[in-house]
């Protein structure tokens, strides 16, 4: 088996990884290559090394990322960093959550090609799959450049177990979202803790992970019915 250098590299450098695991990692982005209608418009393999698995990778520093055996990634999209951290987190199960079923049906194939057992494709809305989909709370929930800070708060507070955390992936700071992010999260029982800048790959500017816990319950008129965290949202 072919495994570029690239990949074996960023892999080494980000996580102490076995060779199975760095395989694996190749392997889905052989996969994603390979995609006839990739739901990315990175798929060649030296580019999705940086911009997918180093990006995803940048987070598995983070206590709350290493500790965590339930993971949501909500608006999974490609898989990433579902499908990347289901390979660094083998004690862990990630669902990966995405309402369109095309983008699933390509996750289950990236998924089985680089023999990742340990993820599921869910074809929900996040607010679908808190209200009567997922079975137990989670540990913790990740997305990766998929809506403002108040809205990710929304989606991911029903979700969580108490002490369960929000990783949101975010490039440069915004000081007003972050307001409401802040605002938003202390009505659904959130609070944030971190802004982590991260360098995921050589030349990466502007690259955050913002972290929220749950510390409180979530009011029981959460979740509101899909559509309406983007349309109304809470601040």
């Amino acid at each position: 088996m072919n495994v570029s250098r690239e990949t074996r590299e960023l892999a080494r450098v980000r996580a102490e990884l076995s060779d199975d695991q760095v395989d694996r990692l190749a392997l889905l982005l052989e996969a994603l290559a390979a995609e006839p209608d990739p739901p990315t418009t990175v798929a060649a393999p030296e580019d999705a090394a940086r911009t997918h698995l180093a990006d995803s990778l940048a987070a598995i520093d983070l206590p709350e990322v290493a500790a965590a055996r339930r993971i949501a990634d909500i608006g999974a999209g490609a898989g990433f960093p579902g499908l990347a951290l289901a390979v660094v987190l083998p004690a862990a199960h990630v669902d990966l959550v995405e309402s369109t079923r095309r983008k699933c049906e390509v996750i289950e194939r990236l998924a089985d090609a680089a023999g990742i057992e340990n993820a599921t494709a869910v074809p929900e809305r996040a607010e679908d799959w808190a209200r009567a989909g997922a079975s137990e709370p989670y540990d913790l929930v990740t997305a990766r450049a998929l809506a403002p800070l108040a809205v990710l708060a929304e989606y991911a507070a029903p979700l969580l177990a108490d002490g369960g955390a929000l990783v949101a992936w975010k490039g440069r700071r915004d000081e007003g979202e972050e307001r409401a992010g802040a605002a938003a999260a202390e009505r659904l029982g959130m609070a944030p803790v971190q802004v982590v800048r991260v360098v995921p790959y050589a030349g990466a500017r502007d690259h955050h992970l913002h972290v929220m816990r749950k510390v409180a319950p979530t009011p029981e008129r959460f979740p509101r019915r899909a559509g309406q965290a983007r349309k109304r949202p809470l601040a």
